[in-house]
């Protein structure tokens, strides 16, 4: 964890069970839907896969191609999350306050929810079943080197690895680094590199040369 930023205590709670209430209630509910043969579980799946990996997180990644574009919206974003996310037409609920967070050649920032799925929706979509899971929840915290491994990023010791909790009143958006051999890329080229993962710490943004077939 960062010495600059202590871990976040949350002040919602959910007793007594793995799920928050609405998440039980709404697997409920589509429980009752599929036996009763109003939706097709098959076509479910499909829409949830394509809104978690391609539609929501095109948002953050316009966010980040611009930020990696344009140095006043990047000293906006990093001034006031919200207020810039919201000038491109990007709003979480009432109340959401959005923080963003710069990976550097010395910091790379990784986010987790402790104790539940808090998430930036507006930005990245549906949260994915991992970072919901609670082997996820705790090694991000205990040991989130080996959980970076695990992903597939070996980050050299000198970097910092920061960890940041969010709450139902705090959302975070990682800026990955610009990748090398992109300079000559427009917005929305860019936008093609940032992945989901990438912007919740996880993963790096893409190669140029990585681009081909390669899904948010």
């Amino acid at each position: 964890m960062s010495p600059e930023h202590p871990h976040h205590h949350h002040d919602h709670e959910h007793a007594g069970s793995e799920l928050p209430e609405m998440d039980l209630r709404v697997r409920a509910l589509e429980s009752l839907l599929i036996e009763k043969g109003y939706i097709d579980p098959q076509a479910l799946d499909v829409f949830v896969q394509t809104y978690e990996h391609k539609v929501g997180p095109r948002n953050g990644a316009r966010v980040v191609a611009k930020a990696w574009c344009d140095p006043a919206f990047r000293a906006r974003l990093f001034d006031d999350a919200t207020a810039a996310i919201a000038s491109l037409g990007f709003t979480g609920r009432q109340g959401e306050h959005m923080v963003a967070l710069e990976n550097t050649d010395h910091i790379h920032n990784m986010v987790v929810c402790t104790l539940c799925s808090c998430y930036p929706w507006s930005v990245l979509g549906l949260p994915p079943v991992w970072y919901k899971s609670a082997p996820y929840r705790s090694r991000a915290v205990i040991d989130p080197r080996g959980v970076l491994q695990d992903f597939g990023v070996a980050l050299p010791e000198h970097v910092e690895l920061r960890v940041w909790d969010s709450t139902a009143e705090v959302r975070y958006l990682v800026v990955p680094m610009r990748p090398a051999g992109s300079d000559h890329l427009d917005e929305d080229a860019l936008a093609e590199l940032v992945t989901r993962d990438s912007m919740i710490g996880t993963g790096l943004a893409l190669a140029p040369s990585n681009t081909a077939g390669a899904s948010i």
